[in-house]
């Protein structure tokens, strides 16, 4: 059934059907290209039996840099049903992936949510650009056990000039203090495993440290100790459109990423992670071939 989409900040009224798309490539039904043990996201997601990933085709945000571009901007993937969905979940769990976590599938809210009406047995973890709507947010209360919201902007500047959403740092401070209503503080099992909570990703972007700063001021001046937790992500690599941008042509140098990993030592910050220069690999980005789908 074809519906007039306001779900998301955009607003673009797109009349969403089987043949009708809004300005995140989505139609009526979801759309994914793989679903498989990741283990590439963060320690307590991915523990030892991997995080199980199933990532939705399309994007509401389409950064001009997206590591995923082939699936975000280029919309690779196959229709599925929720009923679908739901038996996917299922099939990772039986390869005993810790969680089932969504990657970008706020833009499939309706079929997501019709999805998981039948509880899991694992946490459910939504990964987001964090470019949401309260509202929309506020119909996953209760099914999502794990928020996983990047932190892309704090400046309006970068987010207008590589995500066309000037309004990026305002709604996305809106979107991750309505995860943290519904979630509470972050819980660890003895295993190490995240069983709720948040944790906030940042990448770090070449030539962009003022960005990086007003992320890190934003996170250590919101929350307390013990809230959540906070990834300071390297693995930036050139990809998608970020060619026709000189400053995104190259990856971090290593006086940036060490002046972004002060920065948030400074800040006091102590719960989260921050990655090696190293993981900058393309290697990182999976293979978008439909495994798990069909």
């Amino acid at each position: 059934m074809s519906y007039k989409c306001s779900l998301c900040p955009r607003h673009c009224g797109a009349l969403r059907s089987s043949t009708s798309t809004g300005f995140c490539g989505g139609g009526e039904e979801a759309r994914i290209a793989r679903a498989a043990p990741h283990f590439w996201e963060e320690p307590p997601i991915s523990g030892t039996g991997g995080s199980g990933a199933a990532f939705f085709s399309g994007c509401n945000l389409r950064c001009v840099y997206c590591q995923n571009y082939d699936i975000s901007e280029n919309n690779f993937g196959k229709t599925v049903s929720p009923q679908r969905l739901s038996q996917i979940y299922r099939e990772l769990i039986e390869k005993g992936c810790h969680n089932i976590n969504l990657v970008t599938a706020a833009h499939y809210l309706l079929p997501v949510l019709e999805s998981l009406k039948e509880p899991l047995p694992v946490p459910v973890v939504w990964n987001t650009s964090s470019y949401e709507s309260v509202e929309s947010l506020k119909l996953l209360s209760g099914k999502v056990s794990i928020y996983l919201p990047d932190m892309k902007y704090g400046l309006p500047e970068p987010a207008e000039k590589y995500s066309s959403a000037p309004d990026y740092p305002e709604v996305a401070k809106a979107a991750i203090l309505e995860m943290f209503r519904q979630v509470g503080p972050y819980r660890i099992d003895g295993d190490g495993i995240m069983e709720k909570g948040i944790i906030i990703r940042h990448l770090v972007l070449p030539g962009n440290l003022e960005n990086t700063f007003s992320v890190i001021d934003w996170v250590a001046d919101t929350f307390s100790p013990g809230d959540v937790m906070f990834s300071l992500m390297s693995q930036y690599t050139p990809a998608g459109r970020a060619g026709e941008f000189p400053e995104l042509s190259r990856r971090l140098s290593p006086e940036e990423y060490n002046l972004a990993k002060a920065y948030m030592e400074a800040a006091d910050i102590e719960d989260g992670f921050y990655q090696e220069l190293s993981s900058a690999k393309e290697e990182y980005t999976p293979p978008f071939d439909l495994t798990g789908v069909e």
